[in-house]
């Protein structure tokens, strides 16, 4: 008869752990494949963006010229007065609305109410849009005023440069934004996601957790304006 030799025995919660490793289960068990890696993309992104504030803040602080007044620069006239940061004050106003219009369309979303999350969705987008258009009214007023990636009638070179990079970059993101929106909220209003018809962003019946990971998205954008407004406009 052999005799067979038993390994020690392991401690109840020890054995639960190397049992857990053993399954070879993911480590996000129960997190949608699409939000683990949009979580991974926001992390790359905010490596890209804080890269682009800090080597402004050095810009600026290492500069020998003087730096455009952000107050004078960013101002409209209205009634024959000078309003500072008026506009973009709009536009911080405009995206953080947004971002609050898209938290509903996620719970809604996740309470298969199509047409609530669907118009939040189109909503969302349209203030998306609003704040592109701003924007962009904003670089042709600067523009029209001689400010160049490589000049500016304002001081220190590098100005134009540092606008033109930061807030392009973000402009994109809001733009690449509006146009996932829109194709989500058409997505919703017909009942692709509920029915889980084949396609684009749709994958699972009954499963809305798309919205939420574009939700991720447009947050993120939004909490990076927060920074670019804070660094940019009112320093």
């Amino acid at each position: 008869m052999v005799e067979t030799t038993r390994g020690p025995t392991l401690e109840p919660g020890l054995r639960g752990l190397v049992t857990d490793l053993a399954s070879d289960q993911r480590a996000f068990k129960n997190v949608p494949w699409s939000k683990a890696m949009m979580w991974l993309f926001l992390l790359s992104d905010i490596f890209i963006f804080a890269c682009f504030l800090v080597g402004y803040m050095q810009v600026r602080i290492t500069t020998t010229v003087a730096w455009p007044n952000a107050s004078d620069v960013f101002a409209l006239e209205l009634g024959g007065r000078h309003v500072p940061l008026l506009l973009i004050a709009i536009m911080t106003f405009i995206l953080i609305s947004s971002s609050g219009t898209m938290a509903l369309a996620v719970k809604f979303g996740y309470e298969q109410r199509r047409l609530a999350t669907g118009g939040l969705l189109i909503l969302t987008a349209l203030l998306g849009a609003s704040f592109v258009g701003m924007q962009a009214f904003e670089w042709t007023k600067l523009i029209g005023e001689g400010v160049r990636p490589w000049s500016n009638p304002w001081g220190a070179e590098q100005f134009g440069a540092a606008f033109f990079l930061i807030t392009g970059f973000h402009g994109t993101h809001v733009s690449i934004g509006v146009l996932f929106l829109i194709i989500m909220a058409v997505k919703v209003m017909r009942g692709s996601l509920a029915a889980g018809h084949p396609g684009f962003l749709t994958r699972r019946r009954g499963r809305y957790e798309m919205v939420e990971t574009l939700g991720l998205y447009w947050h993120f954008v939004d909490l990076v304006w927060v920074f670019i407004f804070a660094f940019f406009y009112l320093w």
